[in-house]
């Protein structure tokens, strides 16, 4: 600590290089302070420091740790209490550009594994981001002395050491009861379930927050499912989502898509106070939609679309530049091929000739003539030959009312279980289109070949997140705008590095379909953690934070230069 007090003096007025110069391990009274990158400028990226907390100093339980998801949820409630502390108070520290900036990676309303705080090893340790304080150019060390002797530590001191075993227990407690839910949903073969009471509807369209005055949420008796969950005296009642083929209808603003928005994002546990914190939906639920202009990449899109005008394909399907009904073709399938149960569709984001043909369409343009088989013509085969469920919002084809297992109608905010009349309706208005009856057809199990991911720009290898929805590989954009359960930035920072990590360590070169790859991805995640990932070991290893296996397959799909095999 002295050490780097004199070292600041020393330093004092010269160039903003010399700040190098600090770069090492310091221990102070209550904590061990790395300072693992320098910034160079003031204005560039700034500075990765972590500061180590040990057990004697503050005691993590043996029981917060006890299961994976207890662990996720004690560093996340410290990485929140960090970033309340952040919030409150500004830094007092003066400079030109970033100086005295202070910054954790901040969970949002999700609960999701993250690099901002560990806890291992009888040690908490917290990675921040700081701003070294500088006049102009130049280091102002005195500024820099007030940064690590006194923001610092009164951070340290406010967040960590004083959270209390309350605060975190009431996290692990949820950590128990949304592992109790999923448990009970799996034996019940739920694929979604939604809390009595729950408030769904956000803030706005830019804040995930839930909205003040907003109806809560009351399940449909014939839907109505009981779940003991532990640290409550009274069962969790709510609406659960059976296996199969669910409609979600009515009127326009009635909360349909509400309702799969929250559906959509319950693959991720929310924090207590959300509205949506029992909403769970099955962790292999994917979000499908039409994404006009994607990259396809030999996806076998033939179970939807054949005979294409000039013989193309569909089996072995590729375009730079796909319509609405290819790319939700080849985003069905490429979800299934990464391993999805579910899928979530909304009629707003589909492709109208993707979804539907109706009889007086099918009469005008005969099935010779037509090579899209529209999803309700394939919906039965993936339940009974894929074991693939589908949620369904759809308030402009009844047509779909024969093939549902459940419709539930969304009337002001309250949902109501509307199967028998559907069905009554569906008998007393038959449907008169031509339907095919086929099996779904083969999946594809696909390579990618390791000469095709590539990050060299010049002669710089770089692969970089920009935001939530780019990532920048070499000299190509990853465009994942479309990729609607990527909700954090820092998920999509977590992708950069893995796909830098797949070409460092020649990853692909082994031959093994993307399956098997998203599966040793996923080994790697749990057995050694994000951070085994990052460029730099033993390091910051930056603001990283988990995203699931589907979303790493988006990335993978999108990248303009990517060549793939089928192993078929």
């Amino acid at each position: 600590m002295n050490k780097l007090k004199n070292v600041l003096k020393q330093i004092d007025g010269k160039s903003y290089k010399g700040y190098k110069e600090i770069q090492g391990s310091y221990s102070f009274p209550s904590y061990r302070l790395k300072i693992d990158y320098v910034q160079g400028d003031p204005f560039a990226a700034p500075s990765k420091i972590r500061v180590q907390i040990p057990a004697s100093v503050k005691k993590i339980k043996a029981e917060w740790k006890e299961t994976r998801s207890r662990q996720i949820y004690t560093e996340d409630v410290l990485a929140r209490k960090v970033a309340s502390v952040l919030n409150r108070s500004k830094p007092n520290v003066r400079g030109s550009g970033k100086s005295g900036m202070v910054s954790i990676d901040q969970p949002k309303q999700e609960i999701i594994e993250r690099t901002a705080v560990s806890v291992e090893n009888d040690l908490i340790t917290v990675c921040l981001t700081v701003g070294l304080p500088a006049n102009g150019r130049r280091i102002n060390g005195k500024e820099a002395d007030k940064l690590f002797f006194t923001v610092i530590p009164n951070l340290i001191k406010d967040s960590l050491l004083s959270i209390t075993d309350g605060e975190i227990q009431e996290f692990v407690e949820l950590a128990d009861q949304h592992d109790a839910i999923l448990s009970k949903m799996r034996e019940k073969n739920l694929i979604s379930f939604v809390a009595d009471d729950a408030i769904l509807p956000r803030e706005s369209g830019v804040s995930d927050r839930p909205m003040k005055g907003a109806i809560p949420f009351k399940s449909p008796e014939a839907n109505r499912v009981s779940i003991d969950v532990p640290h409550r005296d009274e069962p969790l009642t709510g609406m659960g989502i059976s296996k199969g083929i669910v409609l979600i209808v009515g009127g326009g603003y009635h909360g349909k898509s509400t309702l799969l928005n929250a559906m959509e994002r319950g693959v991720y546990p929310h924090i207590s106070g959300d509205g949506r914190e029992f909403v769970l939906t099955d962790p292999s639920a994917v979000k499908v939609r039409a994404e006009d202009g994607r990259q396809v990449t030999n996806v076998d899109i033939s179970p939807f679309i054949k005979n294409l005008p000039r013989g193309a394909d569909t089996t072995k399907f590729s375009t730079e530049n796909a319509s609405g009904s290819t790319s939700q073709a080849a985003n069905v399938i490429e979800a299934i091929e990464a391993g999805a149960h579910t899928l979530l569709i909304d009629e707003d984001t589909s492709a109208t000739n993707f979804m539907i043909r109706d009889e007086r369409m099918q009469e005008l343009v005969v099935r010779e003539k037509e090579p899209i088989t529209p999803f309700i013509d394939k919906i039965k085969s993936l339940r009974d030959e894929m074991d693939v469920s589908t949620i369904l919002v759809m308030g402009g084809s009844g047509d779909y009312f024969s093939e549902a297992d459940d419709v539930i109608m969304m009337d002001q905010y309250v949902p109501h279980n509307v199967t028998k009349k559907a069905k009554e309706i569906a008998e007393k208005y038959p449907s008169h289109r031509q339907t095919a009856e086929e099996s779904f057809g083969q999946l594809p199990s696909r390579h990618f070949l390791p000469h095709s991911i590539q990050p060299r720009k010049g002669k710089k290898e770089k692969v970089q997140a920009k935001g939530r929805t780019l990532i920048l590989m070499g000299a190509v954009e990853v465009d994942l705008d479309g990729v609607e359960q990527l909700v954090d930035a820092s998920q999509t920072r977590m992708i950069a590095d893995l796909l830098m990590h797949l070409y460092k360590e020649d990853l692909l070169s082994k031959k093994q379909s993307l399956s098997s790859l998203l599966d040793t991805i996923e080994a790697q995640l749990n057995e050694l953690g994000l951070a085994s990932f990052a460029p730099f070991k033993d390091q910051h290893p930056g603001e990283l934070a988990r995203p699931r296996r589907f979303e790493i397959a988006a990335a993978l799909n999108r990248i303009r230069t990517a060549r793939v095999k089928d192993l078929r």
